[in-house]
């Protein structure tokens, strides 16, 4: 395997999705967004932030339009030292990372987990993540405070109106929830336990899990938080493409931009 040097960073870049929300009909990874692929965006993101020695991308099997734009992706890796490596994806989330586990380079200490759905991440937030993946943490995740009363709710019926109604059961204190972002950063050692000990769930618990610091959560790690970044949008429907656009377009453009 090929080796980078001790104590070096991994950036796993998740592109396997199939995007069909966007309406794009083809894989999110491959949507446009300013005239370039989401993911050619998310990948440079990653370079520019300097924190990575490999970069890996999981892409869907036998996606040949994405093997070439990973090929042209290597090469601006190559020129900014950094090994680029690309891997089949899988039908969930955890598959595209298992997969690219497989192939992180030795001397690599630290990961971290970022998705080509968050083209506009912010330097500052990889830099972040990275800084307390240094000063000791196993786990370490950007977030967000959350603005919005959030509600958790059960359905419900009423006697008029028949089923398809819900009911509040609880409404948890705001001041303690958050939003979280990719990228999710790790010691490399603690991850690869963490997919360890999901292969031994069943398929309804294993389906429960929606990141990889929930799993890590359940390995009994204490899971750290940085501030995330609004710029980390995740590209999900039209009008979240629509904004991702307006965002990279026109003289406002170095406002919405961070470094």
């Amino acid at each position: 395997m090929t080796e980078v040097k001790d104590g070096s960073c991994a950036v796993v870049v998740v592109a396997a999705g199939s995007g069909q929300r966007l309406g794009h009909g083809v894989p999110k990874a491959r949507v446009p967004l300013a005239g370039s692929p989401m993911l050619v965006h998310a990948v440079r993101g990653v370079l520019k932030a300097g924190i990575a020695a490999q970069i890996c991308v999981a892409i869907p099997e036998g996606d040949a339009a994405l093997a070439s734009i990973c090929e042209q992706l290597a090469a601006e890796a190559a020129t900014a030292g950094v090994l680029f490596t690309a891997v089949d994806g899988g039908a969930e989330r955890s598959a595209s990372v298992t997969a690219a586990l497989e192939v992180i380079a030795d001397g690599v200490t630290n990961i971290m987990i970022h998705d080509a759905a968050r083209p506009l991440t912010p330097s500052g937030v990889f830099n972040r993540v990275a800084a307390a993946l240094r000063d000791g943490a196993a786990a370490v995740i950007p977030a967000l405070a959350v603005t919005d009363t959030i509600k958790t709710v059960v359905p419900a019926s009423l006697p008029a109106t028949g089923a398809g109604l819900e009911k509040v059961v609880d409404t948890p204190a705001r001041h303690q929830l958050r939003a979280v972002q990719t990228p999710q950063g790790f010691r490399l050692d603690t991850l690869r336990r963490a997919h360890e000990y999901l292969l031994t769930l069943d398929a309804a618990a294993a389906a429960s899990i929606t990141d990889d610091a929930m799993l890590v959560e359940a390995l009994g790690e204490v899971v750290f938080v940085v501030q995330g970044s609004t710029h980390s949008l995740k590209i999900t429907t039209p009008m979240d493409l629509l904004l991702a656009e307006a965002m990279l377009a026109g003289p406002l453009r170095p406002r919405w931009i961070e470094g």
